[in-house]
């Protein structure tokens, strides 16, 4: 690839986001793996696609990088359009999964192998290469073979191999999925860590939901070809939109409630709202759910059921089902009095035999718009408590 862009002019329009996906859509055939997708991204930003398998996250960065071309739709670069030119004229760089490093080349002949082929002079290269080394800390092993060196360090080498071209957007295709998991943790922080000091826009595909919220400024969570929501972190995990974004991000309850004067109603329990009267769908994270305040959880609890309603609490007694350890933490499995069955994660210590008392505020029951779970296995975890569990009467 080229260090400079060339782009044709004829058809520049204002911008203010570095990358412009404009209703993009991809067929192959009759199957449809895109669906009009539209997102803005800007300088500097670290964008984490996420999505399980064969939802189009890979097919997307492919239209970026231009190993495949929409069926319809445009995408823009600083207000140039970008689609329209073959891959080695954009700046535009992609690390793979599999990072497929000349076993018979150094480090520094791996990472200067794209500059060569531009037949850039000897002393740019050099110069570049250094850098490029230096800035993934791999200045040390610059005349080591690939063999010689760990799965961590070949995953930096593939990203000096990208950043020296001085692209001004980056493409990680789940670079770090042939990782064991500590080095997969580590190469987390440092990612984001070099993604700040190089300053170049990070466009990040993944399906595992930790590994986008532990790197991601936002996150575009893909589903069956759409954008199911793209928020940051925080709020996707805060505030879902659809139910589907709830289960697929942690853990969480799914209250199947009926609206009516201003009062959610699931079963036993109530809380204010200020929704519309008839059916609704409320996600509560299971941290939500804690014991009631003035009560021990190390003891069996008395009191209301529910208390009024203007106090914004919800009150339940429950008896526990299933304990699962996680160290600091656990998640409970407990079936309410009314019949509902919910998960709550707390800190970990015994509890006793017989009922207890939970408490949940109103406004952490967050209203998110009905849609599917496509499979069973998207949660990401091994925990033995299932992650997706809806609150309701077991009849």
């Amino acid at each position: 690839m080229t260090s400079e862009p060339a782009v044709d002019r004829s058809n520049k329009t204002p911008s203010a986001s570095l990358l412009s996906i404009r209703s993009v859509a991809k067929h192959f055939g009759d199957n449809i793996v895109l669906r009009d997708i539209s997102l803005e991204i800007a300088e500097g930003e670290f964008l984490t696609i996420l999505g399980e398998s064969g939802s189009g996250k890979t097919t997307l960065l492919r239209i970026l990088a231009g190993f495949e071309h929409s069926t319809s739709g445009e995408v823009w670069m600083s207000g140039e359009r970008l689609d329209q030119q073959p891959p080695y004229r954009r700046r535009v760089n992609t690390v793979f999964q599999h990072y497929a490093l000349f076993p018979h080349m150094t480090v520094e002949q791996n990472v200067g192998y794209g500059l060569s082929i531009a037949k850039r002079p000897a002393a740019e290269i050099q110069s570049r290469v250094t850098e490029a080394l230096a800035k993934v800390k791999m200045s040390a092993y610059a005349k080591s073979k690939p063999s010689k060196i760990s799965g961590g360090q070949q995953q930096r080498i593939a990203l000096a191999r990208a950043l020296v071209n001085r692209p001004r957007l980056l493409l990680l295709d789940e670079p770090l999925s042939a990782l064991d998991a500590n080095l997969r943790r580590q190469m987390q922080v440092e990612l984001k860590a070099l993604q700040r000091e190089v300053g170049i826009t990070f466009i990040f595909v993944t399906h595992d939901q930790e590994e986008a919220m532990v790197m991601s400024d936002r996150i575009a969570l893909l589903r069956s070809g759409e954008l199911e929501q793209v928020a940051s972190p925080r709020e996707i995990y805060h505030r879902p939109a659809t139910s589907y974004t709830a289960q697929f991000i942690g853990h969480t309850n799914l209250l199947q409630a009926e609206i009516q004067h201003g009062a959610a109603v699931c079963g036993t329990l109530q809380w204010p709202t200020s929704l519309p009267d008839g059916a609704a769908l409320f996600s509560l994270r299971p941290e939500c759910i804690r014991p009631m305040a003035g009560s021990s959880a190390n003891s069996p609890l008395n009191g209301p059921l529910n208390g009024p309603l203007n106090e914004k609490t919800v009150t339940f007694r429950a008896q526990l089902r299933d304990q699962a350890f996680h160290g600091a933490t656990e998640l409970l499995r407990v079936e309410s009095d009314g019949g509902l069955i919910f998960t709550i994660r707390r800190s970990s210590h015994d509890l006793p035999d017989g009922p207890l008392e939970f408490e949940f505020s109103a406004a952490d029951a967050i209203p998110v718009r009905a849609t599917s779970l496509a499979s069973n296995s998207s949660s990401g975890t091994d925990e033995s408590v299932s992650p997706n569990v809806y609150a309701k009467d077991r009849a």
